[in-house]
C-alpha cells in the first residue's frame, strides 16, 4: 500500500490496517517516507483519531522501529519494570523509586527525559551530579541493570527510531496533543525496553503536561488499554500536580531531597507518598509481592535498612559519579551563589498555586530550557516552597530562591508571589493520589 494512500485512508476517517501502520512508520524509520507525509500522518491522526486496534499497532511498530531489548540471555532473577511520568514540577520520584524497587528484587532499566516546558527533566537532574553520565555504553547500561538492579539513562540511539522523527515533525505541526500520538511514543520507547510491568503516573492539576482533568483522565486510559493490548501488564496512577510534589524544584535541589528522603534525613511528605504508591503498584505488577500490604511492608524495610540507598550509591558510581555521593552531597552538588527568601505582602493561608508558574519561574532562572539546546545551571531553583492550607506569616515564607544574580532573584520573587493564592481560611489539600487503573493483566480496575 503506497504511502500516499495510507494518507488518503486516514484522511478520510477510516481505520488503517495493522500492516499499513507498519509499513508506514518501517518508511519513518528508514527515511523512505519524508518530513511532509509524515505532518500529513499526523494531522490525519489529529484530527481523526484511532480505534484501538491502530492504537496498538502504531505503539508496537515505533517499538519494533529500533532494537528491543531482550533480558532473556542474563539470566535475571527478578522481573523487568519500569515507570514513567507525565511530568510535573518538584518530581524527582525517579531517583527514589528506581533504586527502591532495584532494593526489592526488580530490575529497573528506566529511560529518561530531558525537561519540557515547565517540566523538570530526570536527566537534567542526574547530570547536576558530577560524571553521571546519561548516554553509557548498551554494556555498562545492561551489566547496572543487571548487577545494581536500577540505571537511569537517556534515550539512546537505537531505540524506537522512528519515535525521533515523528515526535520532531509533530513539534512543528501542531499534533503534539493527539492522544494516540502521545502513547505511540511514550509506550514505544519504554515497551522497546523488554519490560515484564509498567506503571503509569499521569499527572493532573495546573501544573500537568495534559490542560483538563478530563484529558489526564483519557491519557492514562489509553495508556492502559494499549499497553495491554500490546503484551505489557501496565497501571496508571493520576496523581496531584496543583502544587510542587517535592518541597524543592531545580536539578541539584532536588537531588538532595531525593538523597534525604532515600537516607532517612527526611520523613514524609507529598513525593515520598507518591513514590510509594507506585512502587507498591510496581511490586504487585512484577509478582513481588502478593498484595499492597506486603509490597508496603517490603518497601519499608529496604528503605529503613537502607539497602535502597546503596543501591541509588552504586549506580551513580557505575555511571561515573563520585562513589561517596550519600555522605558528600552537600559537597559534590553545586550551589547557587545567592539565597533570597520569598514572603508574603499579607498573612493568610495558601488556598491555591499556579504550579506551572512556578515551573517556568525555575527556567527563567536558568534551571530549565527557553530554547532547544540551551545550557542549564543545574545549582539555581526554589526550596521550602509551600504548600496549600500552610499558614504563611513573617515566620513561614513562599519559598526560599536559589539564583545566579540579585535581578534574577528579584524576577524570580516576583512570579513566586504570583504564583500564590492566599486566604483568611485554612483549607485542606488536594488528594494526592485521584485514582488508579489497572489492565486486566493486573487484576482489573480498581
Amino acid at each position: 500500500m503506497l504511502p500516499q494512500e495510507i494518507l488518503r485512508a486516514k484522511r478520510d476517517g477510516q481505520a488503517l490496517s495493522a500492516e499499513a501502520i507498519e509499513r508506514f512508520v518501517a518508511g519513518i524509520a528508514d527515511e523512505r517516507i519524508g518530513d511532509g507525509q509524515i505532518g500529513a500522518f499526523a494531522m490525519a491522526v489529529y484530527l481523526n483519531g484511532m480505534n484501538d486496534d491502530e492504537a496498538v499497532a502504531l505503539t508496537m511498530a515505533i517499538r519494533d522501529s529500533g532494537e528491543v531489548i531482550d533480558w532473556r540471555e542474563l539470566g535475571l532473577h527478578g522481573p523487568v519494570i519500569d515507570k514513567h511520568s507525565t511530568g510535573g514540577v518538584g518530581d524527582v520520584v525517579s531517583l527514589i523509586l528506581g533504586p527502591w524497587i532495584a532494593a526489592c528484587g526488580a530490575h529497573v532499566p528506566m529511560i529518561s527525559g530531558r525537561g519540557l516546558g515547565h517540566t523538570g527533566g530526570t536527566m537534567d537532574k542526574l547530570e547536576a551530579i558530577p560524571g553521571y553520565d546519561v548516554a553509557p555504553d548498551n554494556a555498562t547500561f545492561r551489566r547496572l541493570v543487571q548487577d545494581v538492579g536500577v540505571a537511569i539513562i537517556g534515550q539512546t540511539g537505537n531505540l524506537a527510531t522512528a519515535d525521533k522523527r515523528l515526535y520532531a515533525v509533530r513539534d512543528v505541526t501542531a499534533t503534539v496533543e493527539s492522544i494516540p500520538l502521545i502513547v505511540a511514543s511514550i509506550l514505544g520507547k519504554k515497551l522497546a525496553c523488554g519490560l515484564d510491568a509498567l506503571v503509569m503516573d499521569v499527572k493532573v492539576g495546573s501544573g500537568a503536561f495534559m490542560p483538563t482533568p478530563e484529558a489526564s483522565r483519557a491519557l492514562a486510559e489509553a495508556i492502559v488499554n494499549v499497553a495491554d493490548g500490546a503484551g505489557t501488564p501496565t497501571t496508571a496512577l493520576l496523581t496531584d500536580m496543583n502544587q510542587v510534589l517535592a518541597r524543592s524544584a531545580g536539578n541539584a535541589l532536588e537531588v538532595r531531597e531525593a538523597v534525604a528522603l532515600l537516607t532517612g534525613q527526611q520523613r514524609g511528605g507529598r513525593l515520598l507518598d507518591v513514590t510509594r504508591a507506585l512502587a507498591t503498584e510496581m511490586l504487585v505488577a512484577g509478582g513481588l509481592a502478593a498484595d499492597r500490604d506486603a509490597a508496603i511492608a517490603r518497601l519499608d524495610d529496604a528503605l529503613s535498612t537502607g539497602d535502597a540507598a546503596e543501591r541509588f550509591e552504586r549506580m551513580v558510581a557505575g555511571l561515573g559519579g563520585p562513589a561517596n555521593v550519600l555522605a558528600d552531597i552537600e559537597h559534590v552538588l553545586p550551589h547557587a551563589p545567592m539565597t533570597q527568601t520569598v514572603t508574603s505582602d499579607r498573612p493568610g493561608y495558601v488556598q491555591a498555586i499556579d504550579t506551572r508558574a512556578l515551573g517556568m519561574a525555575v527556567v527563567e532562572l536558568g534551571g530549565g530550557r527557553l530554547t532547544a539546546g540551551a545550557s542549564i545551571d543545574h545549582a539555581v531553583g526554589l526550596s521550602h516552597v509551600a504548600e496549600i492550607g500552610d499558614a504563611i506569616d513573617g515566620e513561614r515564607p513562599l519559598a526560599v530562591i536559589h539564583a545566579r544574580s540579585e535581578n534574577d532573584a528579584q524576577r524570580a520573587a516576583r512570579q513566586v508571589r504570583a504564583a500564590f493564592t492566599l486566604g483568611e481560611s485554612p483549607v485542606s489539600p488536594p488528594t494526592l493520589i485521584r485514582d488508579v487503573l489497572r489492565s486486566a493483566r493486573v487484576g482489573g480496575n480498581a
